[in-house]
C-alpha cells in the first residue's frame, strides 16, 4: 500500500513580509476548524479559486488515489459512501453517499450489500444504476487505468487476476447487481473497514456507453454537484461548473455554494501564499488544498491579526518515525533499539520539523486521534528531551560500553518528513547517548527505492506513514503484517515482522464492523507492537493553511486535515 499522497514542504516566505505589514483588508471573525472565514452567513454564488502546487492529474475515478470523497474529485464524483463533512473528529465518520446506508455486512464481514438511493442522475439526466458502479470498479483494474487505491485487487474474490473490462469479456463475478439499485460485494477475507474503502473514487459510477478509456479524464460524467467544463494540461487548469441534475435532497454532505470552481495548479508555495495573503481580485475568494504554511511564514503572520484569523489548522492521521532493520546488526539486539528510543530528544526533533505549531511529539505509532484507536503509552519513557543516561545503560547491557557507530539514512529533499534538519536533530540526540552517528543523505528517488527494498534496506532511517482512511487497519497492517512483506518490490513492513500473534489479531479485528470496538483493539495491538521497539515514533504533523479574505465556512476534518472545498462559500 503506498503511503498517503499528502506532501508537506517547509517553505521560506520572505515575500510575505511586505504584504503582511501592509495588509488592511476587513478581517474574518473566525479561525481554524469550525468558524467562518469572512464575516456573514455563507450564500450560494460566485467563483471559488483553488491555488495548488500539484496539478489534478488523471482526473479519472479509476486512477485517482483518494479516499473520503477526495477534495476536488469529491465535487464531481459521488461514491457509495463518503466522509462526514464536519470539522474535527466528527469528520472522521463514514456516512452514506449514493447508498442508503454504509453497507450491510454478513456475519464474517466477507459479503457487503448496498442499496442505491432513488432518483440519482448523471449530469446528462440519465439514471445512475448499480451496474454503473460495478463497471466503474471493474475498469479500475485495467492496466492502462492504474494508479488508484490497490485494496480491491487484494480484497475482492478474483481481483488478484482480473485485468479489467477492456481485456476480459466478462466482469467480476464477485460483484453482483441483482437489480438497478442493489450491489453486492464478495470478499476473500473479512474486512470490517469496507465502508471506508467504499469512499474511494473507484466506487464512483461510470456509464459504460460514455467510457472513453484513457481519454475519460478529459470529460468524466459527473454524479456530483459540479461537472468538468475545462481540463487543460492534464489537470493543470481545471474548471468546474454546476451540475443541474445534482440534487441536494439526495446529498446531505456537500453544500456546493459557489457557481464555479477554478482550479489553478503548478504554482510555487511562495506564489500561492503570497496570492492568498494579498487577496487581489479573484484571489480574495481563493483557497489551497495542498500548500502549507512553514515556520517562517507563521512567525510573520502571527504579527498580523487579520492574516492570523485566516489560518486554518488541520490534523491528518500521519506519523513520522525512525525505522530499524532488525535483521541486521546492531539492531537485531532489542536493547540497542531501546537505547535509540530512550535517547531521542523529541523537543529538538519537533523544532526541526517547524516547531510545536507544525508538529506534535509522538510516542505511539498510531496517530493521536481516537478514530485510529489511539491509546496513550510510552514503552521507553525518556521525557520530552530524551534520557541519554538510560540509553548509555542499555548500550552497556548490550555489550557496547564505549558507544556504538551507526549510520542514519535520510532524504536530501527539504521536505517535512525526512529532511536533513530532522536527521541532524536525531543525530545530536543519539550522540549525547554515546552513539557515533554518520548521516547518509540520498536523493529523493534513490532514498525511496532503497528504504522500500528488503535486499537493500538501510539499518536505520527516517520514515513516515499516513492512512488512507481513519482507522487502525490501514495504519498497522501494511507496516507490521508479515503477509504484506514484499521481497521483490516496494516493501513497507520494514521491520520484516512476521508474528503469527500479530497477524491473527489483525484478522480478528478485521471481522469487527463496529468501528469503536475495532479501534480499541487496534490501540491495544499498537501498544503490543510498540513494546518490541521496531520503530521509534517521532512526531505527528499539524497543517496550517491560509484562505482568502472572502472565504466563508472553513471546515477542516481530521479525516483529511485540509479545508473541505465542498463546504466553502465565497459570498
Amino acid at each position: 500500500m503506498p503511503r498517503h499522497r499528502h506532501t508537506h514542504r517547509i517553505a521560506i516566505a520572505a515575500s510575505l513580509v511586505a504584504l503582511i505589514t501592509g495588509a488592511v483588508a476587513c478581517g474574518p471573525k473566525g479561525q481554524g476548524d469550525t468558524k467562518n472565514g469572512a464575516a456573514g452567513a455563507p450564500r450560494s454564488g460566485g467563483t471559488l479559486t483553488v491555488l495548488n502546487r500539484q496539478p489534478q492529474k488523471e482526473f479519472d475515478p479509476a486512477r485517482l488515489y483518494t479516499s473520503g470523497g477526495g477534495n476536488i474529485p469529491g465535487l464531481v464524483f459521488r461514491t457509495l459512501t463518503t466522509r462526514h463533512r464536519a470539522a474535527g473528529a466528527e469528520g472522521t465518520k463514514v456516512v452514506p453517499d449514493l447508498a442508503t446506508d454504509t453497507g450491510k455486512a454478513s456475519e464474517d464481514a466477507k459479503v457487503w450489500t448496498y442499496t442505491l438511493k432513488d432518483g440519482l442522475k448523471y449530469e446528462d439526466g440519465t439514471p445512475i444504476t448499480s451496474a454503473d458502479i460495478k463497471y466503474g470498479i471493474e475498469r479500475s483494474f485495467a492496466p492502462e487505468l492504474s494508479g488508484g487505491a490497490p485494496y480491491l485487487r487484494d480484497w475482492l474474490v478474483g481481483g488478484d487476476t482480473y485485468q479489467g473490462p477492456y481485456k476480459e469479456k466478462k466482469g467480476l463475478d464477485s460483484i453482483e447487481t441483482p437489480d438497478a439499485r442493489t450491489i453486492v460485494f464478495h470478499l476473500r477475507k473479512s474486512e470490517g473497514d469496507f465502508p471506508y474503502l467504499a469512499t474511494s473514487t473507484q466506487f464512483a459510477p461510470v456509464p459504460k456507453a460514455k467510457d472513453t478509456g484513457v481519454k475519460y479524464a478529459e470529460h468524466p460524467v459527473s454524479s456530483g454537484p459540479y461537472k468538468v467544463v475545462r481540463n487543460e494540461g492534464d489537470g493543470r487548469h481545471l474548471v468546474l461548473e454546476r451540475n443541474d441534475q445534482w440534487s441536494q435532497d439526495s446529498d446531505k454532505e456537500r453544500h456546493a455554494y459557489p457557481d464555479k470552481v477554478d482550479v489553478q495548479s503548478g504554482l510555487s508555495t511562495e506564489v500561492i501564499n503570497q496570492r492568498l495573503s494579498t487577496g487581489s481580485g479573484a484571489d480574495a475568494a481563493a483557497v489551497t488544498t495542498d500548500t502549507n504554511l512553514g515556520p517562517a511564514e507563521l512567525a510573520q503572520i502571527g504579527g498580523n491579526k487579520e492574516l492570523a484569523a485566516r489560518v486554518g489548522t488541520g490534523h491528518f492521521g500521519y506519523t513520522n518515525y525512525l525505522a530499524f532493520n532488525p535483521k541486521s546488526k546492531p539492531f537485531d539486539d532489542p536493547k540497542v533499539r531501546q537505547a535509540v528510543a530512550c535517547a531521542i530528544n523529541r523537543t529538538s526533533v519537533v523544532n526541526a520539523a517547524g516547531g510545536s505549531s507544525l508538529a506534535e511529539p509522538a510516542t505511539t505509532f498510531l496517530p493521536n486521534q481516537a478514530t485510529f484507536g489511539y491509546t496513550p503509552y510510552d514503552p521507553f519513557p525518556a521525557g520530552a528531551t530524551g534520557n541519554p543516561d538510560k540509553a548509555r545503560e542499555l548500550l552497556k547491557e548490550a555489550g557496547h560500553p564505549d558507544g556504538l557507530e551507526i549510520t542514519l539514512t535520510h532524504s536530501t529533499a527539504q521536505d517535512f518528513e525526512t529532511s536533513p534538519d530532522i536527521a541532524s536533530a536525531v543525530q545530536a540526540s543519539l550522540e549525547k547517548a554515546g552513539f557515533k552517528v554518520k548521516l547518509a543523505g540520498l536523493e529523493s528517488n534513490a532514498y525511496d527505492e532503497k528504504v522500500h527494498s528488503v535486499q537493500n534496506q538501510p539499518d536505520l532511517f527516517l520514515a513516515h506513514w499516513g492512512a488512507d482512511w481513519p482507522s487502525g487497519g490501514p495504519f498497522l497492517a501494511p507496516i507490521f503484517d508479515g503477509r504484506q512483506i514484499v521481497k521483490d518490490g516496494a516493501n513497507f513492513n520494514t521491520a520484516q515482522l512476521d508474528d503469527s500473534g500479530v497477524n491473527d489479531e489483525i484478522d480478528a479485528i478485521n471481522k469487527i464492523t463496529d468501528h469503536e470496538a475495532a479501534a480499541k483493539r487496534w490501540g491495544a495491538l499498537d501498544q503490543k507492537i510498540g513494546e518490541q521497539a521496531l520503530v521509534v515514533p517521532l512526531f505527528h504533523p499539524v497543517y496550517k493553511r491560509l484562505v482568502g479574505k472572502d472565504v466563508k465556512n472553513v471546515v477542516i476534518s481530521d479525516w483529511t486535515g485540509v479545508l473541505d472545498v465542498s463546504q466553502v462559500a465565497v459570498k
